[in-house]
């Protein structure tokens, strides 16, 4: 399998991050009360906490927990932009907003559903 460097941001630049990952072939649509309501577009692999690099201003990276507090939801301060997810199946492993990363055009990408509304 290739690896390919991957670098996102929220809108307005206040959060960057880069990590490595197979190549981007699809998108995932969670189905939880969040993510439906947030209609993102998720990477269909997770990713490790260690191979993340996060640089963001301070106290612009935030997050949101619900429910059991296990699925960790990042997002801007500044713009409100959703960057990643902590999974709540795995903890310690990423999703990553296919809308924040540079080169994804994530029109063009077919859509596989999780379904995250019955975990």
């Amino acid at each position: 399998m290739t690896l390919h460097t991957y670098k996102g941001s929220c809108h307005c630049g206040a959060i960057h991050f880069t990590f490595v990952g197979p190549e981007i072939t699809s998108a995932m649509r969670c189905t939880c009360s969040i993510c439906e309501r947030k209609g993102a577009l998720l990477t269909n692999f997770t990713v490790p906490r260690e191979k993340i690099a996060i640089d963001a201003r301070d106290g612009k990276l935030r997050d949101y927990r619900f429910g059991t507090g296990v699925a960790n939801h990042h997002f801007c301060d500044t713009c409100g932009i959703f960057t990643f997810v902590e999974t709540r199946l795995n903890p310690g492993e990423y999703r990553f907003n296919l809308g924040c990363l540079e080169g994804v055009d994530v029109l063009t990408l077919p859509i596989e559903v999780f379904d995250g509304d019955s975990i």
